[in-house]
């Protein structure tokens, strides 16, 4: 009896659709952005390959690719003009996407408006994928990730996105400071801050990654900040309890 359960269950939970993260990457650009100013291979905003946040070592198009956990199944051109580039990664032991945006420097306002839309739930797009002879629709995402400089130092938005349908998303921002400027329009989202901060910081992707490990796996809020903190710790050697206090969960 126990078998026959088994084998009924194992149509359905191959039916569950995968888990989908969306993660809006706001290239670095030392023309329009108010960063500090970094090499100017790294800080060209029109230069995904090379940017520090996409094709540098610790970009996420590079740190994702290079990843043993996930794999790339799709590269090229976005679906609009300020999409210079779009990866779509699977895990590689788990049913979870990866979508990546990256958008052009100059346009780090849209590239903050899509991912508060993203987080709203009021982003239409649906994202076609084809993994082997797998052809599948993604719906829409399950986390949403803003990676970059914080624009909303910078300027201001003059209306937020507000939430869409009952569902309720989960929010990685990295970002400087993004706990204080980022409060306001995500609250109108109704989204759920899983990792955002406190302060100044490097937005690059080993702590993307260590929070996704988290999450994948289900964990705490907690678990998932706590691994985001190892990992920022481990490549920008602040001590973890610096890193505690930068890197934060919840409201």
């Amino acid at each position: 009896m126990l078998l026959l359960v088994a084998l009924a269950a194992a149509p359905l939970a191959a039916e569950q659709p995968p888990r989908v993260v969306h993660v809006f990457v706001a290239l670095a650009d030392n023309q329009h952005q108010g960063i500090i100013p970094v090499p100017k291979r790294l800080g060209n905003g029109e230069d995904a390959a090379n940017n520090l946040y996409w094709g540098a070592g610790y970009g996420v198009k590079s740190f994702f690719a290079h990843s043993s956990d996930w794999k790339l199944v799709a590269a090229g051109s976005g679906p609009k003009l300020e999409i210079l580039e779009r990866c779509i990664f699977k895990h590689r032991s788990q049913n979870v996407y990866l979508v990546a945006d990256a958008y052009r420097g100059d346009l780090i306002r849209q590239a903050i408006v899509d991912f508060l839309k993203a987080a709203a739930g009021t982003n239409p797009e649906k994202i076609a994928v084809k993994v082997g002879s797998e052809s599948l629709t993604l719906n829409d995402a399950d986390l949403v990730a803003y990676v970059g400089h914080e624009g909303l130092m910078d300027f201001q938005l003059t209306e937020f996105p507000r939430k869409a349908g009952a569902g309720r998303r989960q929010a990685i921002i990295l970002a400087c400071i993004s706990k204080s400027y980022f409060a306001a329009p995500l609250r109108a989202a109704g989204a759920e801050p899983l990792l955002w901060t406190t302060g100044l910081m490097a937005p690059e992707a080993y702590t993307l990654k260590a929070a996704l490990d988290g999450w994948i796996a289900n964990e705490s809020a907690q678990q998932v900040r706590e691994r985001a903190a190892a990992a920022y710790d481990k490549y920008q050697k602040c001590g973890l309890q610096a890193a505690r206090r930068l890197l934060v969960t919840g409201w």
